[in-house]
């Protein structure tokens, strides 16, 4: 059996089993069941690069100060951090798992509902064909049409999840940035302080001082400042894309939204454990 078999059986089962509750939409809901069980498989990924960030948020002073003892040998520096995320157990790219392993399961309900399954193709969500796309809606009814308004809500949600995540990220890296000033200004107290010492605490002051706030450099942050607005492109996705292949990218969404919340939340003892194990 084919991976589009295997999944088109998968979701007539589940949908069978919500059919007596849901009716003509239980396809519907049986993608949005799907798709959480997918996020919470992935959940442990998710758990550890939580971790991760954790980890590097703690390598900050260490970090810049390793940039400003290699500032002038970029091999060194290279070699240098990787052995101090290595030795930490941190990855740069461990925050990258999640979303790369669901883009084979979104490509394969995209190809599911775009003629590989006739059967699951005449399955509707509240009336709208979970294989038909937001031009089908507007060309029939338009966008307050019956269909339209399905994909008004759909656009909803992804808008409203768009949107507080873009917020919380904006606060994140605001928290983030008073903290590495909150570094750069104890290294110069520091240094200050040192310098009174005589000459050798001087110039060990001086060391410390010059030592960068921890962050990326020039052009990668100017480019996480906006790395926010992306998430605003899945409404520009979900209105191209069938409205199933919409349903999954509006529930892992708000599933990232929810996770990431509880995950980066300001932890206190308990919550420091639970990230830990």
């Amino acid at each position: 059996m084919s991976v589009f078999g295997a999944l088109s059986a998968l979701l007539s089962g589940l949908a069978g089993t919500l059919d007596p509750f849901f009716g003509a939409s239980a396809t519907g809901v049986a993608i949005i069941v799907f798709t959480l069980c997918v996020r919470l498989a992935l959940h442990p990924l998710a758990r550890a690069a939580a971790r991760g960030d954790r980890v590097r948020r703690d390598l900050a002073p260490q970090v810049a100060e390793i940039r400003r003892k290699h500032r002038h040998d970029p091999e060194r520096l290279r070699r240098a951090l990787t052995e101090t995320y290595a030795e930490a157990g941190a990855s740069p790219l461990a925050g990258c798992g999640p979303m790369v392993l669901q883009i084979p399961v979104f490509m394969v309900m995209y190809r599911l509902f775009t003629g590989h399954d006739h059967d699951l193709l005449t399955h509707t969500l509240l009336g709208a064909p979970l294989g038909g796309r937001w031009s089908d809606a507007l060309a029939d009814g338009g966008v307050f049409g019956a269909h339209g308004m399905v994909y008004a809500g759909l656009f909803a949600v992804i808008a409203g999840v768009a949107a507080y995540t873009f917020w919380r990220s904006r606060r994140m890296m605001a928290e983030r940035k008073a903290g590495a000033e909150a570094i750069r200004k104890a290294a110069t107290a520091k240094g200050a302080g040192s310098g009174k010492n005589g000459k050798g605490g001087k110039k060990g002051g001086k060391a410390q001082a010059a030592a960068p706030p921890p962050g990326l450099p020039g052009p990668a942050a100017g480019l996480t400042r906006w790395l926010p607005l992306l998430s605003f492109g899945t409404l520009v996705t979900a209105a191209i894309v069938p409205l199933a292949a919409g349903l999954y990218l509006a529930t892992t969404a708000a599933w990232t939204a929810a996770e990431r919340t509880l995950l980066y939340r300001r932890p206190g003892p308990r919550a420091e454990q639970g990230i830990a194990e």
